[in-house]
């Protein structure tokens, strides 16, 4: 008897954006940040009994976040010791990696039931706050062709040929979706904390944009003359078309149809395939339109047959790229807003996409959905949902 993967639930935290150094999470430890969504999945019906594993994205792993967290978060919930956990690294796709690991283990026997996403506390471990070789040791560095993400979206911006108002355009259309967006059930607000993401801004325009300065001209990067010594590069982008650094945490209950509903659960969407992968490391951030056709291949679908794409607004320039490359409509790419509006709590991102497109899929009775992201190094990764 074949094993399939199902979504049965997801939740997250409201999203926290980073405001003067601080967000309104600062206060609460990230695995306190994990514990509310436990106790929430708990009160939806879950039985902690029956879960085998939790997988948790973390792309930061020190400080409040080290240690394995996913483990200490069980412990610190009260939770049964049963229940094994394991932290995942793969920089900003850590979340949806976690997500594909657990599928994994259903598919293959391994769990009938695991719980997958992640968290990320920026405020109170910054990112790069972990000193890794890739970007702290200057050998390994600069023999590995390391530059700022926002350089790498420079880069894309410049080899695409974009203009500033285009980059501009984008940041305005991903606030002004999240900020019409209809209400999500994922959402556990966190009462006398923060109940609702907090970076969308409704009034957001493409004048108030344009005398923001560029944000990462200020960058060192010789690197970028020696991979693409004909590029003239120009630094475009700003804050406000990055992807907003926030805090966060996010679950995804993931099993077999059998055990799902044996805990009284609905399945809403099968992981019909997973593909990470990785492109040139210096423009970095271009892997995803390939990941998203890999991923596709492998299910037996095209990208006509897809509803909806989320894909992480990492940088404007890497929105253009996969709409680009996929030669997709935007109407059908992040119709709620993405991480520019929403903010991108790195190792929880993933987690939170996949519910947010289960949710979509749902909404319109669709049937078919993508998640697709970037990461540092060249990595992506794309997972294809379905409901039947």
């Amino acid at each position: 008897m074949s094993r399939e993967a199902w979504v049965f639930d997801a939740v997250r935290t409201p999203r926290a954006t980073v405001k003067k150094g601080t967000t309104a999470l600062a206060g609460v430890k990230p695995v306190a940040l994990v514990g509310a969504l436990l106790d929430a999945l708990v009160k939806r019906g879950l039985d902690p009994a029956r879960v085998d594993d939790v997988l948790l994205g973390c792309s930061t792993q020190f400080g409040d976040q080290g240690a394995n967290i996913a483990k200490t978060s069980l412990l610190f919930a009260g939770w049964p010791e049963h229940v094994a956990g394991q932290t995942v690294n793969r920089l900003c796709i850590s979340g949806l990696e976690a997500v594909a690991l657990a599928a994994a283990k259903v598919t293959s026997g391994q769990c009938d039931v695991a719980l997958a996403g992640g968290v990320e506390s920026m405020s109170r471990v910054p990112m790069m706050a972990d000193r890794g070789a890739w970007f702290a040791d200057p050998e390994v560095a600069t023999k590995t062709g390391f530059v700022h993400m926002g350089v790498s979206a420079d880069i894309i911006a410049s080899l695409d040929g974009r203009t500033r108002a285009e980059l501009d355009a984008v940041a305005v259309r991903s606030h002004a979706r999240a900020a019409a967006a209809p209400a999500s059930t994922s959402i556990v607000p966190l009462p006398g904390v923060l109940e609702a993401d907090d970076g969308v801004r409704a009034g957001m325009t493409a004048e108030k944009l344009g005398a923001m300065p560029p944000a990462f001209a200020d960058f060192v990067a010789p690197v970028v003359a020696k991979t693409y010594p004909d590029l003239a590069l120009q630094h475009l982008h700003t804050v406000a078309t990055s992807p907003q650094q926030a805090d966060g945490a996010s679950l995804v209950v993931v099993a077999t149809l059998e055990a799902g509903r044996a805990m009284g659960l609905t399945p809403r969407a099968r992981v019909a395939s997973y593909v990470a992968l990785s492109s040139e490391p210096v423009a970095m951030l271009t892997g995803p339109g390939a990941a998203t056709k890999k991923a596709l291949e492998r299910a037996g679908k095209a990208v006509a047959d897809v509803a909806v794409f989320e894909h992480n607004e990492s940088f404007a320039a890497t929105q253009l790229r996969f709409e680009k490359d996929l030669a997709l409509d935007p109407a059908r790419v992040n119709p709620n807003g993405g991480a520019i509006a929403l903010g991108h709590p790195l190792g929880a991102t993933g987690g939170m996409l996949v519910g947010s497109l289960v949710d979509e899929l749902v909404r319109r009775e669709a049937k078919l959905g993508v998640v697709a992201m970037c990461a540092g190094g060249g990595l992506a990764a794309a997972m294809v949902l379905e409901r039947s």
